[in-house]
C-alpha cells in the first residue's frame, strides 16, 4: 500500500507529542523534587501522591481504549479526544504546580489532598488526550514505511520539547523566583508550557485525518478484545517491552539526578560549565542561553561547590542528550525499511545497555567523559524510539489479520497501561533498590553506601533494563517479512470491502 501522507499532516500531528511532553518529561525529572522541595511533602506522602495516579493512571487507559474505540463523530474515533482534552489540559496542568499559600490557611491533610487530586486529574486528562493520540497514528496511513516516518517526525517533536523542558525548566523557575520564591518560579513556568500545549494540541486537531477504517465495526464486548489480544503474541512482546523502557526511564532520571548532585565532583562541574562560559548572569539581560541559565549559576567557585552547579550541569546534559537524539533519528529513518523496526530496535537497546554499564567506571570529576558517554546513549537509544511506536500500530493490525477486526484504540491503552505501570515500578523500585541493598537514608543522602548505590543504579540497574527491552524485542517475531506480508493482506481485503483509503 502506497499511502504518503504531507509535510504538513506529519509535523501537525508530532506536535500534540510535543505538547504532551511538557507534562510528562516534567513529571519523569522533576516532579519529585517539586513536591519534596517545594510543595513541602515528606518523602513518604511524595512518593504516594507520585505513585497511586500512576496505577490509577494505568487502570484508566483500558476504559479510555474501550470508549475511544466506540466513538463515532465525523472527525473520527481519536481525533476529538484530543480536541476535548486540552482547554482542561492546560488548566489542571497550572494547578498542579501550583503551590498553596500559607496565607490561605490551609491545614497540612489539605495540601496533601490538594496535591493528590490535581495530580491524579492531570494523569486522567494525560490518558484521555494522548492514548487517542497515539491511536491516531495508527490510523492515518496503512503504509508501514509512511508509518516510521510519522512517528520519527513525531519524536523529532518530542526531543525538541524534551530538550526544552530538560534544559529550560530550572533555569526558568530560578529566573521567575527572582524577587518572589521558588513556588511562583514554577507557577510561571508551566503557565508558560501550558500556554504551548494550548497551541501544539490545536496544530494537531486541525491538520490530521483518520482514514483506515475497520473493515468490520466493533460490535464485541471489551472483555473480548481483550481476549483476543492475549492471542496476539507480538502484543505480548510489546506490552513486557514497555514496562521495562518506561521503568528504566523513571528509573534513570531519579537515580541520574542523585548520581550528580552527590557523586560527581562539584568543583569539576563548575570548571566545566565555566568553559561554556555560563557561570555569570549577561549583564546585559538579552534573555539568551547564557543569560538564561546564568540566573541558576553564580556566586564563587567555592559557593557552588556546595550549591546549584549541579542543576546547570544537569540540564546541560539533558539538552545535549536530546538535541544528540533529535539529530540520530532525522539521519537514520531509513534504518527500519532497510533492516526493519525489529532489527533496529534490538541493536539499539542491546548497545544502550553496554553504554550505561560503562557510567560506573566514570570517576567523579570525568565530567566530559559523562557528556560523552550521555552523547554516545542518545545515539543508540534514539533509532529505536520511532520504530517502536510504529511497532504499536503494527500489533493492531497483527490483531485485524488474525482475528477480522480492529480494536486500535484497545491495543494502544493496554500500552498506555503498561507505559504508566512501568513509570511507577521505575520509581518505586529505585527507592526499594536503594533501601534494600545499600542501606539508603534520606536524611542522610550523601553516604557512601548511599553514594555506591546511586552509581549501581544508574549504571549496571539501567543496564539491566536496557538488557530486558532486547530480550522482548527477541521474543517478538514480527520481522520485517511478516510486517509487509501482513499490510498487504489487510490492504486486499479493504479493496475487496471497499474500504480502502484515498491517497492524501
Amino acid at each position: 500500500m502506497n499511502q504518503r501522507l504531507s509535510f504538513l499532516e506529519k509535523a501537525g500531528y508530532s506536535c500534540g507529542d510535543a505538547a504532551a511532553n511538557f507534562v510528562f518529561m516534567t513529571m519523569v525529572l522533576f516532579q519529585l523534587n517539586f513536591y519534596t522541595d517545594v510543595f513541602g511533602l515528606s518523602a513518604n506522602t511524595a512518593a504516594a501522591i507520585l505513585l497511586w495516579p500512576r496505577l490509577w493512571d494505568a487502570i484508566f487507559d483500558p476504559v479510555m481504549g474501550v470508549l475511544a474505540d466506540r466513538t463515532s463523530t465525523r472527525w473520527g474515533k481519536f481525533r476529538p479526544w484530543v480536541l476535548w482534552t486540552t482547554i482542561p489540559w492546560c488548566v489542571v496542568m497550572v494547578a498542579a504546580y501550583t503551590t498553596p499559600d500559607p496565607s490561605w490557611g490551609w491545614s497540612t491533610g489539605m495540601v496533601i489532598a490538594y496535591a493528590g487530586i490535581t495530580n491524579t486529574l492531570l494523569m486522567t486528562l494525560y490518558s484521555m488526550n494522548n492514548m487517542p493520540y497515539s491511536a491516531l497514528g495508527g490510523v492515518m496511513t496503512g503504509d508501514l514505511n509512511e508509518r516510521t516516518k510519522l512517528n520519527s517526525y513525531r519524536f523529532v517533536s518530542v526531543n525538541v520539547a524534551q530538550f526544552i523542558v530538560g534544559g529550560f525548566t530550572l533555569p526558568l523557575v530560578a529566573k521567575f523566583a527572582q524577587g518572589h520564591d521558588r513556588a511562583h518560579g514554577w507557577q510561571v513556568t508551566m503557565t508558560i508550557w501550558a500556554a504551548l500545549c494550548l497551541v501544539l494540541f490545536l496544530v494537531t486537531v486541525f491538520t490530521t485525518k483518520e482514514r483506515i477504517k475497520p473493515i468490520v465495526e466493533t460490535h464485541s464486548s471489551p472483555r473480548q478484545d481483550f481476549a483476543d489480544l492475549l492471542k496476539n503474541a507480538p502484543w505480548i512482546a510489546l506490552v513486557a517491552y514497555t514496562v521495562f523502557n518506561f521503568g528504566m526511564l523513571s528509573l534513570r532520571g531519579g537515580a541520574h539526578y542523585s548520581f550528580y548532585h552527590h557523586y560527581v565532583d562539584k568543583a569539576a562541574m563548575f570548571d566545566f560549565v565555566a568553559a561554556l562560559g555560563l557561570t555569570t548572569p549577561d549583564p546585559a539581560g538579552t534573555g539568551g542561553l547564557a543569560d538564561t541559565l546564568g540566573y541558576i549559576v553564580h556566586g564563587t567557585r567555592d559557593s557552588l561547590a556546595q550549591s546549584n552547579v549541579a542543576d546547570v550541569y544537569n540540564s546541560i546534559l539533558n539538552m545535549a542528550g536530546f538535541g544528540t537524539t533529535i539529530v540520530v533519528i532525522m539521519l537514520t529513518s531509513g534504518l527500519s525499511a532497510r533492516f526493519g523496526k525489529r532489527t533496529v530496535a534490538i541493536a539499539g537497546f542491546a548497545l544502550a545497555s553496554l553504554q550505561a554499564c560503562a557510567l560506573y567506571l566514570m570517576p567523579p570529576t570525568a565530567v566530559w567523559g559523562m557528556l560523552f558517554l550521555h552523547m554516545l546513549g542518545s545515539v543508540f537509544y534514539a533509532p529505536t524510539i520511532a520504530v517502536m511506536w510504529a511497532m504499536y500500530a503494527d500489533a493492531a493490525d497483527y490483531s485485524e489479520w488474525q482475528t477480522g477486526r480492529r480494536f486500535t484504540g484497545m491495543v494502544f491503552a493496554t500500552i498506555g497501561f503498561s507505559l504508566k505501570s512501568g513509570l511507577a515500578l521505575g520509581s518505586a523500585g529505585l527507592l526499594w533498590c536503594l533501601a534494600g541493598f545499600f542501606g539508603y537514608d534520606t536524611q542522610h543522602p550523601t553516604a557512601p553506601n548511599a553514594i555506591e548505590g546511586y552509581r549501581v543504579m544508574s549504571s549496571f540497574g539501567v543496564g539491566a533494563l536496557f538488557a530486558a527491552c532486547t530480550i522482548c524485542m527477541l521474543a517478538n517475531k514480527l520481522n520485517k517479512r511478516t510486517t509487509l506480508k501482513m499490510a498487504d493482506d489487510l490492504a486486499q481485503r479493504r479493496l475487496q470491502a471497499g474500504l480502502a483509503p484515498a491517497a492524501a
